[in-house]
């Protein structure tokens, strides 16, 4: 296989994230269910619903509060809480990008939502001095515009169609297995990131770096 095109997932491949960080944080606000509320692997609708930008950040968290049980919380302690996953993008990953575009085609591939967006784009500028995050890969795509998420099979078509992209030239890294497969059933020659691996010693292990 000769690769010519790298679709990265963003949380947990490039992003540092703590989803157990956001639970912590809903239940120091008052909210003592967020687990079932939540969870990495198996979402309730709302949730779909924001990542898929079906719903606003503001019905997003007034629907929250309701689940919750904490409806006299303010927007921004909800804002905070729901951001707390969100740890930082190490300089590695930021390098290794910068490495990987000097001989391939780098795309971003990302279940997230507005408010985790608008966040993670202000870590990055404080990590890595970038200002136009976006302008680091190839193309974009963030569920919450493209109306579609993974491990949907029509999610990763869409990319290839977009793109313009060959099966045979594209992989794909991810570090949900259910995303993993959904790209093989789309026909992607994907990699799964193992939990504490890092993304750069996984492309290394793959002679693409």
């Amino acid at each position: 296989m000769v690769v010519k095109n790298i679709i990265l997932d963003f949380g947990g491949v490039l992003l540092d994230i703590d989803y157990q960080r956001t639970e912590q944080a809903f239940i120091k606000l008052g909210c003592t269910n967020f687990r079932a509320i939540y969870s990495q692997a198996a979402q309730t609708t709302l949730f779909n619903d924001f990542e898929t930008g079906k719903i606003s950040e503001t019905v997003f968290f007034e629907e929250l509060k309701k689940l919750s049980g904490i409806e006299n919380l303010s927007n921004d302690d909800i804002r905070n809480a729901w951001n707390a996953m969100l740890i930082g993008f190490p300089v590695e990953n930021y390098l290794m990008i910068k490495e990987l575009k000097k001989n391939y085609k780098v795309f971003l591939l990302s279940n997230t939502n507005e408010t985790h967006i608008t966040e993670f784009e202000k870590l990055v500028e404080k990590t890595c001095s970038v200002k136009e995050f976006e302008n680091l890969f190839e193309k974009v795509y963030y569920s919450c515009r493209i109306h579609i998420r993974k491990p949907d099979t029509a999610c990763f078509l869409h990319v290839l169609n977009d793109s313009s992209l060959k099966l045979e030239e594209t992989i794909f890294v991810d570090d949900s297995i259910q995303h993993i497969e959904g790209a093989r059933k789309a026909g992607l020659t994907a990699y799964f990131l193992e939990k504490n691996a890092r993304t750069p010693a996984l492309l290394k292990s793959l002679n693409l770096l």
